[in-house]
């Protein structure tokens, strides 16, 4: 079923990893929660596949604006929830599969106004809910040292400080208000990108739309909500793009499934009671040759898939999985 589910050459957002993923959690069936809704690429695979019902969440109003000509197709068997998927279970229970991807769609960052992207020139914004703080904001009033540390935290930029400080210089002449002016600024920091390599704009544009957005809270928050949410025998499925959402989520499904490591490599692997968590994929799984050619974009992404037990949810440490630490918060 995972074969008819493809998207078609013609569709705007190719979603990643989409055939692998249904693969993995086959047979669809249920009900399912698409965390990341998007173009509604997953959504829409999991529906052709077997789904009776998919609630569909965004915390970007672009996102149902632009499923408004084809939703209506599916009739009831597609719920359409605006909100954040760290708040998954307030919105179900007893899903059958969770589905989470944590790339930023293709329909955020061709639009230059949504100011996501240093390839066009907008205003610099990267607001996924399109409400509160924009990276401007932030970029114009955080201190030089919580500059710095956003960029090496979050977007793990080994010249961080020298490109907060260059960012606090350019601001104290005038306000930076603009996505290439930024990358102007970044670029100055750096030496010139090699052929084949990423621009160098690249991790301090991540880090700082990640702060925006708290999307490392998010992933969090909203990982121990599917564990809430999904009923004994439903399924997590993430999509991750960057090392530090992989290392979370690797580390957060190995907790969960009872693999708390050992003291050294010579002594038994230690087994957790009641593991909340079965793993499904013990190694990630990336795209293959025909993806990778249809879908550049996909070359970063890794797919985890994990199966809920009847063990009772329970809170989890921030620090044991990896999530990055700002000293002194965000503000």
């Amino acid at each position: 079923m995972a074969a008819a589910a493809s998207p078609s050459s013609d569709d705007p957002h190719i979603p990643v990893l989409l055939r692998p993923l249904l693969d993995a959690v086959a047979p669809v069936s249920g009900i399912w929660l698409d965390g990341t809704f998007g173009a509604g690429g997953y959504t829409r695979g999991l529906l052709a596949a077997g789904a009776a019902r998919v609630i569909g969440v965004d915390r970007d109003p672009l996102a149902f604006e632009m499923a408004a000509d084809w939703a209506g197709d599916y009739g009831d068997r597609l719920v359409m929830q605006s909100g954040v998927f760290s708040r998954m279970d307030d919105y179900a229970q007893d899903l059958d599969g969770v589905v989470l991807d944590l790339g930023v769609s293709s329909m955020q960052l061709d639009q230059a106004e949504r100011g996501f992207s240093f390839m066009k020139d907008g205003p610099l914004d990267m607001r996924m809910s399109q409400e509160g703080e924009s990276a401007a904001d932030l970029v114009n009033t955080a201190a030089e040292v919580q500059l710095a540390d956003i960029l090496f935290h979050y977007g793990e930029e080994r010249a961080s400080r020298r490109i907060a400080k260059a960012i606090v210089k350019a601001r104290a002449e005038a306000p930076i208000t603009t996505t290439l002016h930024l990358a102007e600024i970044i670029e100055s920091c750096l030496p010139r990108a090699k052929p084949g390599q990423s621009h160098p704009a690249t991790r301090s544009f991540q880090a700082l739309r990640i702060a925006v957005n708290a999307e490392y809270d998010e992933l969090f928050e909203g990982l121990m909500a599917a564990e809430r949410a999904l009923k004994p025998g439903g399924q997590l499925a993430v999509v991750t793009f960057h090392s530090i959402e992989d290392r979370m989520v690797k580390r957060f499904l190995q907790a969960r499934a009872g693999k708390t490591g050992r003291a050294s490599r010579h002594a038994p692997e230690l087994q957790q009671e009641q593991p909340q968590f079965a793993l499904k994929t013990r190694k990630a799984v990336g795209p293959d040759e025909q993806e990778l050619e249809e879908n550049p974009r996909s070359r970063s992404a890794k797919l985890r898939v994990a199966v809920r037990t009847d063990a009772p949810a329970g809170p989890v440490d921030p620090r044991s999985i990896g999530m990055p630490q700002l000293k002194g918060g965000m503000r």
